[in-house]
Formats: C-alpha cells, structure tokens, sequence
C-alpha cells in the first residue's frame, strides 16, 4: 500500500514538472504576448484537471484503505470479544 501512495506521489510531481515544463517552453517560444498567455492558460487549465483528478484517486484509495481498515478493526474487536467469552466460560467451569 505505502508502494501505491510512492508512486501516486511521483506522477503528481511529474504531472507538476511536466506543466512548469511547458510554461517555460512556451514563455521562451517565439508567438505574441497573446498568444503565449491562451497557450501558458490552457497548460495550465489542462495540468490543473489532471491534479484534480489525481487527488479524487488517492482520496478514493484513502477511503477504500479506511474502509478496509476498519472492517479489520471491527473483525478483530469481535475475535477478541469471543476469546474472552470463551475464557470466562473456561474458568467458570473450572471454579465449579
């Protein structure tokens, strides 16, 4: 799981390097002034959806690891319960 979030991690700050990338091709690209700023809006537009994106990922895999941690969680308080059951009933039949 903590492999998952590394690599969530690193196609975040890839997805971030491949923006400021871009912004700085396009100011050093030869077009007008307007034409530089539709194209340094729209990359950025564009890195912004993807951001956005990932995050709805990782807070999607966050809740399913919450999720699954708490299923284990109750499945082990349960376990833990009946174990003490079992104990309790074994030394009320031994005190009798």
């Amino acid at each position: 799981m903590a492999h998952e979030s590394d690599n969530t991690a690193r196609l975040v700050w890839f997805i971030a390097g491949a923006a400021i990338g871009a912004s700085i091709a396009l100011l050093y690209a030869p077009a007008s002034g307007v034409d530089t700023r539709r194209k340094l809006k729209k990359s950025a537009e564009e890195g912004r959806a993807k951001l956005v994106d990932s995050s709805k990922e990782m807070l999607d895999r966050g809740r399913d690891i919450y999720e699954k941690g708490k299923k284990i969680a109750d499945e082990a308080a349960d376990l833990f319960e009946r174990g003490r059951e079992v104990v309790q009933k074994a030394s009320s039949a031994i005190g009798e």
